[in-house]
């Protein structure tokens, strides 16, 4: 393939493009992002120029032969990322915006040209990839042959994204959950729970994953099988094009350019096209119309019937709990994530805490998500564990009692400005640095983010395969103040493991509202405080008059209003007379001056109620489980015998932690055997017994496939004198001690207060061959 310079990719002007949005003041937001991007665009050549006018290279496939050459490639294709982030997010603007589907399209053919050099040069650079890119089959193989992972009800088949834990796996899981509550619950002194994975139509509803998690879908009338109706119509559409027959130049180009869109068409935008291309079935049946597909689990709660279930209940605050959960009954989904069991016990949560603020919450639990595609092992499933948390804050005091604990450690931070620019992570910058100059929004936040960089990197998850990517603005929910997501790179690239989001009081009020129920918390000022407020007076009967049964929403939608967001909307009256209000829900308001007005006072308060804020870490085991294996996983140097192949997992989550081994099927070793493994079992550590007729070293060699850390050997010298040896995985040296002493190393060095290279300061090497 041909590559082109790096600085002439670029097709569309970004200064152009925002220039063509700043006349409507619907797409004001859409052209200040346009507006940063074409700076970024500017900084990015101004960038390239420095770097001394580099053109991309091809090397046609031969693997760069000194470091200086791999230097230059590794910084070629940074530069390309950026500016596939760019015009990512430029495409994503123009789909937001409304844009003509030219424009769109020409943004997108930009995009796929930017890629495909991307994997030109990632091919270029296999030979210097981490261990987990070179040897992937390898490490399945391994994982599927030791019974860590295996799909699920394989002897039928199997079923796409369900997959089965056999007795190594489900140990690591166990330990990796161990550890994240140590690390997180029992560290941070949060607050448990557990709820079912069954939840009502209405709280999905109101949480808003009932219209979130669509596709559109398609169904063979005769068969009723299934099919996503965008990635069909550009199956279609692409045998269309490569049959080259019958189709003009005009007729391919048409057809191009509604492949690119069909990811964006609506249902009747694809039915249109699924009709006039004349689309069948797979088995040449008609199709039905494009419906959305949920991508919740549905399901019926009760024997109630599902009419009405969804609807919000008529219940006021002083009705019985019991009427409530009647009108919950019904219409139901298997949970798509943790949290909503949280945020509805928020009252119950804050009495059991005393009333005080700010507090956290966390659940451990399945969530279930039907995907239509599930691939790449545990990285996209059905049913999966997640480990959430909720902290909540007062919305203007989002400081952290703890933060000087992690003010000066350094993580790896993709921040929004450096995807648009130089594409380089930041990892000379402390944390304390990095929410001082408001790269990371608050101390809460930036507190997690470093928290969870300690766990991940204590699970054994590279420090140099780690970032903390910040979302872009594209990709950030209205009601999101900022948002980092901890990527880990894999075989299969960077991939998101744990999210972490400064969600405002987004969740309490769409609950509070819905459920007619205050989920606020409150504070009390040691002697009264006069507050300054902006205080609004509507209009009710202008407001009646003109929005009718549609007033009351108006009036929440303002009283929910910040005094920074009320002076606005009074600039805006003052200077122009009339203010468009769009809702969350899409609602629009004309509003004219006559109908309200927002003025600043002043009054006396003794105790402020709030609706806190939430800041929110969401961590999927699965993702983080299928990181750490492939982080752990090693060769001993010969790559084409799985036998000196091993996961090199940290000792703290290692599934098995000890194995004991007789040097030979001797039966005078049976009573020490059973003495070492009930001695390590007293001290908390999971160890086995292999007295098979293998060798030493093929013994030692299947155990460290598992990741066990740690060996204890009994040989004869150990009946004469009760010392055995204690071998480490990694390094395979070995130590001579007794054998009290052995299970007390074993079990330290197990819990992380004790390593190898201070044993081995303390004990002398000894010599023994694995044969």
């Amino acid at each position: 393939m041909q590559v082109t310079p790096f600085r002439r990719v670029v097709r569309l002007s970004l200064f152009g493009l925002q220039r063509r949005f700043l006349s409507s003041r619907k797409n004001a937001i859409v052209a200040t992002r346009l507006r940063e991007l074409a700076v970024s665009e500017h900084f990015v050549r101004q960038f390239s120029t420095f770097c001394g006018e580099k053109k991309m290279t091809t090397l046609n496939g031969v693997t760069p032969a000194d470091e200086a050459a791999t230097e230059q490639l590794a910084e070629q294709l940074r530069e390309l990322r950026v500016r596939v982030t760019q015009n990512a997010e430029k495409v994503r603007l123009l789909k937001q915006a409304n844009a003509p589907a030219e424009e769109i399209a020409a943004g997108v053919d930009t995009l796929v040209h930017l890629r495909a050099q991307v994997t030109e040069l990632e091919k270029q650079l296999e030979s210097t990839r981490p261990l987990y890119y070179q040897l992937r089959s390898q490490c399945e193989n391994l994982l599927k042959r030791r019974f860590f992972v295996v799909p699920s009800y394989e002897i039928y088949g199997g079923v796409g994204g369900l997959y089965d834990f056999g007795p190594p796996g489900c140990a690591l899981k166990s330990a990796v959950e161990q550890l994240w509550r140590q690390h997180f619950v029992l560290a941070e002194d949060m607050l448990e729970v557990s709820g079912p994975c069954l939840t009502p139509h209405i709280v999905l509803k109101t949480s808003g994953h009932v219209d979130r998690f669509t596709d559109l879908m398609v169904k063979d009338t005769v068969t009723q099988d299934c099919l996503r109706a965008d990635k069909y119509l550009e199956e279609k559409i692409d045998e269309r094009l490569n049959a080259k027959e019958g189709i003009s130049p005009e007729e391919a180009s048409r057809l191009a350019l509604l492949r690119r869109q069909a990811d964006a068409l609506s249902a009747a935008e694809m039915k249109v096209a699924l009709e006039e291309l004349q689309v069948k079935s797979p088995a040449g049946n008609p199709l039905s119309d494009p419906f959305p597909f949920n991508l919740m689990f549905g399901l019926k709660i009760g024997p109630k019937d599902e009419a009405g279930a969804g609807e919000e209940p008529a219940t006021g605050r002083g009705q019985k709990a019991s009427a409530a959960s009647r009108s919950a009954e019904g219409r139901g989904y298997l949970r798509p994530e943790t949290a909503q069991g949280i945020f509805v016990n928020f009252r119950r949560l804050l009495e059991f805490n005393g009333g005080r603020m700010p507090f956290a919450a966390a659940q451990l639990g399945l969530g279930f998500r039907n995907e239509i595609a599930p691939r790449n092992g545990l990285l996209r499933v059905r049913e999966f564990q997640m480990g959430e948390i909720e902290h909540f804050v007062h919305p203007d005091q989002k400081d952290h009692p703890k933060f000087h604990l992690v003010r000066d450690l350094k993580i790896p931070l993709f921040s929004r400005e450096n995807q648009l620019t130089d594409g380089k992570v930041l990892r000379d910058v402390t944390v304390g640095e990095a929410v001082a100059k408001k790269i990371i929004d608050n101390e809460t936040l930036g507190y997690f983010l470093a928290r969870t960089y300690l766990f991940l990197t204590r699970c054994g998850i590279a420090d140099s395969g780690l970032r903390f990517r910040q979302h872009l603005t594209s990709e950030m929910a209205h009601y999101a103040k900022d948002c980092w997501d901890a990527e880990v790179e894999c075989s299969y690239g960077w991939v998101e493991v744990a999210g972490h989001a400064d969600r405002s009081a987004f969740d309490l009020t769409s609950h509070s509202k819905v459920s007619k129920v205050d989920l606020v918390a409150s504070r009390k000022f040691d002697s009264p405080q006069i507050v300054e407020y902006v205080k609004y007076t509507p209009n009710k009967g202008l407001c009646g008059k003109t929005f009718k049964d549609r007033q009351q929403a108006l009036h929440d939608a303002i009283e929910e209003k910040s005094d920074a967001d009320r002076l606005e909307i009074e600039a805006a009256l003052a200077a122009e007379g009339r203010y468009t209000l769009t809702l969350c829900t899409g609602e629009v308001f004309e509003i004219s001056r006559e109908m309200m007005k927002f003025e600043k006072t002043t009054k006396k308060v003794s105790e402020e109620s709030f609706v806190p804020a939430v800041i929110e870490p969401s961590f999927g085991i699965g993702r983080i489980l299928h990181c750490i294996m492939e982080h752990a996983f090693r060769s001993r140097g010969i790559v084409d015998q799985e036998e000196r192949c091993y996961m090199a997992f940290p000792a703290i989550i290692a599934p098995t932690k000890c194995i004991i081994l007789p040097i030979s099927s001797n039966p005078s070793f049976a009573e020490l055997l059973q003495r070492a493994r009930d001695a390590c079992v007293a001290r908390g550590i999971s160890a086995k017994v292999d007295a098979s007729t293998a060798s030493i070293g093929k013994r030692y060699a299947r155990n460290d496939e598992v990741g066990t850390p740690f060996a204890i050997t009994v040989d004869f010298e150990s009946l004469k004198d009760d010392t055995v040896t204690v071998r480490e995985r990694d390094s395979m040296e070995q130590i001579r001690v007794s054998l009290s002493d052995a299970v007390d190393l074993v079990a330290r060095m197990s819990q992380g207060s004790l390593d190898w290279p201070t044993v081995k300061k303390t004990y002398p090497l000894v010599d023994v061959k694995e044969s």
